[in-house]
């Protein structure tokens, strides 16, 4: 069976994905769309939750989003570094997926490893399309592939978007898949320490943020996204 991906969308940290771009995701899936996830570090060092139950929340959450596959690169989280090591993991998984557009963290943002994280993919994307930038996966030698866009989702940080994509359709699938992750997010019942994002405000946040990009294009729900490189369109109706 062909691993290739329509969109890979890479993250920083489990639940990144699910946060900011779940709905792009599940959008493109219902229109019979291929999409992988990639997250870069396990999130061990977060406050709450362990490995473990975080790649078994993962695993619920790609699930409910219907993805065709997550990997896991093990970087190491709030350490991980912009060097040729990591590149190249990532370089591997672009050139196994082969995407026409790949999902990346925010370019700058309250976390550091999502800045990080955004400009480690860039560059990885870069250089992923040089013949002479040489990696192998399951012992065969592959072949370069640069994806055509690369579009960062916005996250705790405002940004000021360069597009939105109407998700209103996926809002509850989003929030469930969000909510997937019960270690990290708002539960009454947990006794592990809060978190800036474990609090009921900061769900209220997410669906206030989707509202207001909503907005923008007179739907009830939107996700935004910035660009490395101004995007085209055939005509001006395809414009929102």
């Amino acid at each position: 069976m062909s691993e290739h991906m329509d969109i890979l969308a890479f993250g920083a940290h489990p639940d990144d994905v699910e946060l900011s771009c779940a709905g792009t995701i599940m959008k493109h899936i219902a229109k019979g769309q291929r999409v992988g996830l990639v997250d870069l570090t396990q999130g061990e060092m977060g406050s709450r939750g362990t490995i473990e139950t975080r790649y078994a929340e993962a695993k619920d959450a790609a699930q409910i989003m219907g993805v065709h596959a997550r990997v896991n690169l093990k970087m190491a989280d709030g350490l991980f570094a912009i060097n040729e090591e990591n590149k190249r993991l990532i370089v591997e998984q672009l050139r196994r997926f082969r995407p026409k557009i790949v999902l990346a963290n925010a370019v700058h943002d309250r976390h550091p490893d999502h800045g990080r994280g955004s400009q480690l993919v860039s560059e990885a994307c870069f250089l992923a399309g040089l013949v002479k930038f040489e990696t192998e996966w399951e012992g065969e030698k592959q072949k370069a592939w640069r994806p055509n866009a690369v579009y960062h989702y916005i996250q705790d940080e405002y940004i000021r978007p360069d597009f939105v994509v109407d998700v209103s359709a996926f809002y509850e699938r989003k929030i469930a898949a969000i909510m997937a992750y019960k270690t990290q997010f708002y539960n009454p019942d947990s006794i592990e320490p809060e978190t800036p994002i474990s609090s009921k405000h900061f769900m209220d946040f997410i669906s206030a943020r989707m509202t207001e990009f909503g907005r923008r294009m007179g739907v009830d729900y939107a996700e935004g996204y910035t660009v490395e490189r101004f995007p085209g369109v055939e005509d001006l109706n395809a414009l929102h």
